[in-house]
């Protein structure tokens, strides 16, 4: 557990890089850690300071009792640490970039504290996994429960398969990324996490949400197909606008990196001259 002596941003590897009046968080989701960023962050640290760390189930975060199975069954767990390292770091009115799940961490935080966030940026975001009768989110029942049979029994072949799905065919360095990422994460944590991920419901939290939304969406993604990203605009209470990457996979900062950044550019307002 963290120690009185021991923040919960100094357990998470939390960092500042960059200079800059604004203050952008970059999240990172499912299975990965703060290291999946790292494209990106060259292009925007010189203008922004940039505030990076690792959720409790990345393997690149050493206290592993940090990671508390009955703790984070679901997202409201992580909005409150997410909430924390703000806190923590002394941040105010910043621009949250969350990546997959945390998506929905940020968008539960700022209901819970606007005042923190000055804008929401959703990177291939999902309310739900899981098709209903009027919603399609891209997974069945049966689907989720195949995958998460996979991950418990037979944890390197399921990594091997996925992560090529996830990221996109034509990469191979970042495949491989991706892979070491979830290796490092381990199939106890990876069950537990899947879980949370692919049986979570915030199609209801979002008529709450009141930040003002980016909502970036891939072309071509297995995890999170187009419509969910229409239904995000739709349902958010505040502002939104929909912006989609013409790609392949769920990483944008991984495999259209300069594609994410100009997009990024036009959300922020950052002139060309200047990235």
């Amino acid at each position: 557990m963290v120690t009185p002596e021991k923040s919960i941003s100094t357990g998470l590897n939390a960092r500042i890089m960059g200079s800059g009046n604004e203050t952008i968080v970059l999240c990172h989701g499912f299975g990965a850690d703060q290291s999946i960023w790292d494209k990106i962050i060259p292009l925007l640290a010189e203008n922004y300071s940039l505030v990076l760390f690792d959720w409790p189930f990345s393997g690149t975060v050493t206290e592993k009792s940090l990671y508390d199975h009955a703790k984070y069954t679901s997202f409201e767990p992580y909005a409150d640490d997410l909430i924390t390292i703000i806190g923590e770091m002394n941040l105010k009115c910043v621009t949250f970039v969350g990546h997959s799940m945390s998506a929905m961490i940020g968008c539960i935080a700022s209901t819970k504290k606007p005042e923190l966030f000055k804008r929401l940026i959703l990177v291939t975001a999902s309310s739900r996994y899981i098709n209903t009768e009027d919603y399609k989110g891209g997974f069945d029942r049966r689907d989720i429960e195949e995958l998460l049979s996979n991950i418990e029994y037979n944890y390197e072949n399921w990594v091997s398969f996925y992560a090529p799905i996830a990221v996109g065919p034509n990469d191979a360095i970042s495949v491989d990324k991706f892979q070491n990422c979830l290796k490092a994460m381990g199939a106890e944590v990876a069950v537990s996490l899947a879980k949370t991920v692919f049986f979570s419901d915030y199609r209801n939290m979002l008529e709450k949400v009141e930040i003002p939304c980016s909502i970036i969406q891939s072309s071509n993604d297995a995890a999170v197909p187009l419509s969910v990203g229409h239904y995000l605009d739709e349902k958010i209470k505040g502002v939104s606008t929909l912006e989609i990457i013409d790609m392949t996979g769920h990483f944008p900062q991984l495999t259209a990196h300069h594609k994410l950044v100009e997009v990024l550019k036009g959300v922020m307002g950052i002139g060309p001259s200047q990235i």
